[in-house]
């Protein structure tokens, strides 16, 4: 074994053991140096901007969509491109977060137009296609996360989570560098942009690095060039580069392959008579014809006649790369993750007076007054949103918008993203002049999104026809499935606190078929039987849902939301808030307006931004175009190492002694790196010294670990996990140094994500460094 493997496995060993006091300490490192925080001078320069263009990507439980501005304009947000399809009374301003993979596990198509191919399919078809849905919340409910975990597609075929997201990320990518190469009139460049990717605030360090690792992903397949001879356009191909057909090698069509992305490209090759080459992509052994995908090379044939020449040959092949590839592990800045509340906050900074709607307000506000309802007063601002939405150009304020011009330094305020899958609660604080905001309570919330309303359906299914019934439908016409939670989604948002008039959702018509030969009986006749007064039967195939049935569904819901909200309320930190800022697709639900203005109206105001499904969007990127916008944010978790500590006695508890070498240790020490809610100023950064166990170790893998608690001081105490690893590479430094040799290691908390860099001090050169939250 080499000294470099043998160092990483001393370190690696000691965490197979229930307590490193059997081994050598977790991972046989001493702290050489005491805990201490940094602030980074340069923390509040303004950041440099490099990318001609900010791409900020919200990628949601329900739906997802892409804005853009240009660093040159950043007063200008223009979003997307608006989606084919949709749903009525549905904005298209967003496409749902749907993916559809063929057979054979390819990529065949994402948001309206998956949905609507998977639905036109045949149902012998369909059970053979992949297609999913609402898969980010896996993320958050996946307590062992890993690179290898998986997803499973409606027909419950498995496929790996990662290629799903990163097949995600590729379209977006896709249709965002088509958009600014069409309007720039040139090929605009992925080296161009900074991309923005939005996240729930409560997701833990797995989620956001796989997010990151599924925006780095790239996925290998081969290119072969084939030669097509042509005798009938030879007059037409005479050039003076032309190549003999011995002259023809790998090289140049490495040259043609790494021409500008689109560019035609015709390689002329000058033999007995003249000819001109045609190139063939195959994927996996099957033969597309050029163009196969944007991001690719396009190469032209001279004429049909050519594509008929009974002649070819292989000329080469290249192993070559597609998928997301927005940034890389070499340029990880080119990629921000951006925290959902948090850029809606940014966002809502910057409102004016008519671009929100104040629930609390006396006077009327965008035709809204007390004397209407809630949901009347939201139509209408939609209505006005609608016909402000034909330009797709949001301007913003270069300063702070008109609704602080009633703070002062230090005012807080609430912002409450309510999504699809969960609800992220973050509360902030004013900095004036510049408008910057500093985190006074770290990120919580839940799993409390719409998809809660969509379960409580599912389960009123469940008790009407059988579970029996709705999972075997669900796994035998999963397309019809898919079909049914589309006609509860329209009836869904249809739901409002004054409604009177029955909501009618249809059933499609295999689902009375499959459930006629399941059970031997009509729906019509399990619904008399069900014993379910408020459903009702319609001859024209619909069940006829009362406005107390269809409330009853957001009940558990919005009263986890409530509930969850109220015990922030009584946090002391969260004391005097002026404004609570309701954002998210849910927060266009009237029913959870009413419910959040009846619970906190007399606390303060509750305001919603008019494009309220947006805000995050045009919020992230704000972030992107000014990442120290957040000045000071809160720890979520308490964050530290397993060391040896020398032995105190009446201190240490006995059972923690190990004696080597002559020396008492004691193992399974806690060396805090940061605790849970404390306050991290931006550019901040915690410091350690470690030494590797060994002079001629090279590679030293350190344990990270996480709790929710404050106060820890061994890993092996109830709650401490094991979150990570920070694996610090020596390969390439100088060995010949000191016996006792100093790894300075500085992380970073007070970011979105956290960071680390490595120094050897003996030598002054920087240590290879990585974090990694996934597989440890």
């Amino acid at each position: 074994m080499s000294e470099t493997e043998s160092g990483a496995a001393d370190a690696v060993s000691s965490s197979t053991y229930s307590s490193p006091a059997k081994s050598l300490g977790d991972p046989g490192i001493t702290p050489l140096s005491p805990s201490h925080i940094v602030k980074d001078s340069d923390a509040d320069d303004a950041v440099e901007q490099l990318f001609l263009v900010v791409v900020a990507i919200d990628f949601g439980t329900t739906s997802s969509g892409y804005a853009y501005s240009f660093t040159k304009e950043p007063e200008c947000i223009h979003v997307m491109r608006r989606w084919e399809g949709g749903d009525p009374g549905v904005s298209n301003q967003k496409t749902p977060t749907t993916i559809l993979l063929t057979p054979e596990r390819k990529f065949h198509s994402f948001g309206y137009a998956a949905r609507d191919f998977y639905h036109d399919l045949d149902p012998t078809e369909s059970k053979h296609w992949l297609y999913f849905e609402k898969f980010k919340m896996k993320l958050h409910t996946t307590s062992n996360l890993s690179m290898e975990t998986d997803l499973t597609a409606a027909n419950g075929k498995k496929v790996k989570a990662l290629e799903i997201f990163a097949y995600a990320l590729q379209f977006f990518k896709e249709q965002a560098l088509k958009e600014l190469s069409d309007q720039g009139g040139s090929d605009f460049e992925n080296t161009e942009v900074r991309w923005v990717i939005t996240v729930p605030a409560i997701w833990k360090q797995p989620a956001k690095q796989f997010m990151r690792q599924a925006a780095y992903k790239l996925f290998p397949f081969k290119f072969f060039a084939l030669v097509k001879f042509c005798q009938k356009c030879c007059v037409y191909q005479s050039r003076k580069d032309s190549l003999s057909h011995e002259e023809l090698s790998l090289r140049e069509f490495d040259m043609a392959f790494t021409k500008t992305r689109n560019e035609k490209v015709s390689l002329a090759v000058k033999q007995s008579w003249c000819t001109r080459l045609r190139i063939h992509l195959h994927l996996d052994g099957e033969v597309i014809y050029a163009p196969v995908h944007e991001a690719l090379t396009h190469f032209e044939v001279c004429c049909e006649q050519c594509i008929l020449a009974n002649e070819q040959q292989c000329i080469g092949s290249q192993t070559c790369f597609t998928g997301a590839g927005m940034a890389s592990p070499e340029n990880p800045e080119q990629l921000i993750i951006a925290l959902e509340p948090e850029a809606a906050s940014i966002y809502c900074r910057k409102l004016r007076l008519h671009q929100m709607i104040d629930l609390s307000s006396r006077a009327p506000v965008n035709g809204y007054s007390p004397s209407d309802t809630i949901g009347t007063g939201f139509t209408q601002a939609k209505e006005l949103v609608r016909r402000n939405r034909q330009s797709r150009t949001f301007m913003v304020e270069n300063v702070i918008g008109e609704i602080w011009s009633e703070l002062e330094e230090g005012d807080r305020y609430i912002v409450v993203d309510s999504g699809g899958g969960t609800v992220d609660i973050t509360v902030h604080q004013i900095r004036l002049p510049e408008g910057h905001l500093k985190e006074l309570y770290k990120a919580t919330g839940g799993p409390y999104g719409s998809l809660g309303v969509d379960y409580e359906f599912e389960k009123l299914l469940c008790k009407i026809f059988g579970e029996d019934f709705i999972e075997q439908f669900k796994i035998k016409r999963p397309a019809a499935w898919v079909d049914l939670m589309i006609a509860f989604e329209s009836r869904k948002r249809a739901a409002a606190p004054d409604r009177t008039n029955p909501l009618n959702i249809t059933l499609p018509f295999s689902f009375i078929d499959y459930y006629k030969k399941f059970r031997g009986h009509s729906v019509e006749h399990a619904l008399r039987k069900s014993n379910v007064d408020f459903v009702k039967w319609s001859s024209q195939g619909m069940l006829r849902m009362s406005p107390d049935a269809m409330n009853a569904l957001f009940k558990p819901t919005i009263d986890q939301i409530v509930q969850h909200l109220s015990d922030v309320f009584d946090k002391p930190e969260v004391t005097n808030v002026k404004f609570l800022f309701l954002v998210g697709g849910f927060a266009e639900s009237p029913l959870l307006q009413q419910a959040v203005q009846s619970a906190f109206g007399s606390r303060c105001r509750v305001i919603i931004p008019q494009d309220v499904g947006l805000t995050i969007l045009k919020g992230a990127v704000l972030f992107g175009l000014d990442p120290a916008v957040i000045k000071v944010r809160r720890s979520p978790l308490t964050y530290g190492v397993g060391v040896l500590n020398r032995f105190v006695e009446g201190k240490h508890p006995p059972e923690k002694l190990l004696i080597k070498d002559g020396t008492r240790w004691c193992t399974d020490v806690f060396d805090k790196f940061i605790s849970a809610d404390q306050s991290v100023a931006l550019g901040e950064t915690v410091t350690r010294s470690y030494t590797p166990a060994k002079p001629s170790q090279l590679v030293i893998v350190i344990n990270i670990y996480s709790s929710e608690q404050d106060n820890v001081s061994f890993i092996t105490e109830s709650g401490v996990k094991k979150c990570g690893t920070l694996r610090l590479d020596l390969t390439g430094t100088d060995a010949s140094v000191p016996n006792r040799r100093e790894i300075k290691t500085v992380m970073q908390f007070g970011d979105t994500e956290i960071k680390a860099m490595a120094i050897d001090v003996a030598t002054s050169k920087s240590v290879k460094v990585g974090i990694d939250f996934l597989n440890y």
